[in-house]
C-alpha cells in the first residue's frame, strides 16, 4: 500500500459518508437486524437479500419472537434463500441470546451458533463498535490490490490469516463498524472483480496494483475444477395428492427440507422437465420424469418414512427447497 494511513481512512470514510447505498439495515440500526443481515448475506448478493429480509423483520421482528418460533416457521420464511444451515445457526443463536444474554466481544460471539471469525468481527465492529477488521471477499480483493499482492488466494481462511496484519494497521478505531462497512463497499462497488472502477475509487492513489497496472490480475485465485452431475427426480402423483421426500435432520444440505424424490436412473422417455443450477463449483443437471407409483424404478421408497404423500392443498405449508417449489408449481400449471 501507497502513502498514509490516516489519508486513506479519510478519504475512505467521506466517500463512504457521500455514496454508500441506502439499505435497510443501515436506514434502521439495530443488533438484531445487522446480525440477520450478515446472516443473509453470507455467499449471497445484496440484491437477492433485500425482499427477504423485509418480510422477514415483519415475521421475526427481534430476537425474542425468532428464538419461539418453530424451525418450520423459520425455514419457510427462508426459503430460496438457500444455504438453509444458515437460517437453522440463526435461530438457534437467537434461543441463545434470549437464554445466555448477548455477547461482548468476538471471543464471545465465536462460541455461539453459526459464528465464525468474519461474522464475528462484523458483528462487533458494526453493531457493538468495537476495532475488529472484517475481512470478506471484496476486502480480499481491496487488499491484495493495495499491496499488488499476486500470492494465490488458496482459501478465506488462509487470506484472512495473510491480511489481517494490514487490515488492523487500516482500521479506523473511532468509526470501525463505518470503516469496515466502507471497505466491503468499496470492494463491492468500484474495486469490483471485473473492471474495477479506478477512476471513481477515493483511495486509487494508495494502490500499488493501479500504480502497476496489475489490478484486473488480481487477487490470484485459483479455479476450481468443474464438478458435474445428472440427478433425476420423480413426479408421482396420486389424484390431488404429491409424493415428496424430507431429508432427515443429519442431512449435510437441506436437513429437514422437502425435495421431489431421487431416481436411480432416468426412466425411458423425454422428462416433463431439465434445469441446471450451480451450487460451489458443482453444475447439476436435474430432470424430472413423470411415473406411475407401481413404476419399480421407485423401488421401496413408497414404504420409507422419509417419503411421503402430501395433499396439493397443504404444499404451502411444507418447507420445501427452492428450487424444487418453482419446478412444482410449473409443472401444476402445466397441468401434470
Amino acid at each position: 500500500m501507497r502513502g498514509e494511513f490516516s489519508d486513506f481512512r479519510k478519504r475512505l470514510l467521506r466517500w463512504f459518508d457521500r455514496e454508500k447505498r441506502d439499505l435497510p439495515w443501515r436506514a434502521e440500526t439495530s443488533l438484531y437486524r445487522t446480525v440477520v443481515s450478515e446472516f443473509m448475506l453470507q455467499q449471497t448478493q445484496v440484491e437477492t437479500v433485500l425482499p427477504y429480509f423485509d418480510r422477514w423483520m415483519k415475521r421475526f421482528p427481534d430476537f425474542a419472537s425468532l428464538a419461539s418460533a418453530s424451525e418450520e416457521a423459520v425455514l419457510r420464511e427462508w426459503e430460496g434463500l438457500g444455504y438453509y444451515s444458515r437460517a437453522r445457526n440463526l435461530h438457534r443463536l437467537a434461543r441463545s441470546i434470549v437464554e445466555k444474554g448477548v455477547p461482548r466481544d468476538t471471543g464471545e460471539w465465536r462460541q455461539r451458533p453459526g459464528i465464525g471469525p468474519y461474522t464475528a468481527a462484523a458483528i462487533s465492529s458494526i453493531a457493538q463498535g468495537l476495532p475488529e477488521p472484517v475481512i470478506d471477499g471484496n476486502v480480499i480483493r481491496v487488499l491484495c490490490r493495495l499491496n499488488n499482492d499476486a500470492g494465490p488466494v488458496k482459501s478465506s481462511a488462509e487470506a484472512q490469516k495473510r491480511l489481517l496484519p494490514l487490515a488492523r494497521e487500516l482500521m479506523d478505531d473511532s468509526r470501525p463498524g463505518d470503516f469496515n462497512e466502507a471497505l466491503m463497499e468499496l470492494g463491492a462497488v468500484v474495486c469490483r472483480k471485473v473492471r474495477p472502477a479506478c477512476l471513481l475509487c477515493p483511495v486509487s492513489d494508495h494502490c500499488r496494483a493501479r500504480a502497476a497496472g496489475t489490478q484486473e490480475s488480481i487477487p490470484v485465485i485459483p479455479r476450481k475444477a468443474t464438478l458435474r452431475r445428472e440427478v433425476h427426480r420423480a413426479w408421482v402423483r396420486d389424484g390431488d395428492r404429491l409424493l415428496l421426500h424430507f431429508n432427515n435432520e443429519k442431512a449435510s444440505r437441506l436437513a429437514g427440507m422437502a425435495e421431489l424424490p431421487t431416481l436411480p436412473k432416468a426412466p425411458p422417455g423425454p422428462p416433463l422437465l431439465t434445469r441446471s443450477r450451480g451450487i460451489s463449483s458443482e453444475r447439476i443437471r436435474e430432470s424430472i420424469h413423470s411415473i406411475s407409483p407401481a413404476d419399480p424404478l421407485l423401488g421401496s421408497c413408497l414404504s420409507r418414512p422419509e417419503t411421503r404423500w402430501i395433499a396439493l392443498g397443504e404444499l404451502a405449508s411444507v418447507s420445501l427447497s427452492g428450487p424444487h417449489r418453482r419446478w412444482i408449481r410449473e409443472l401444476l400449471r402445466q397441468g401434470h
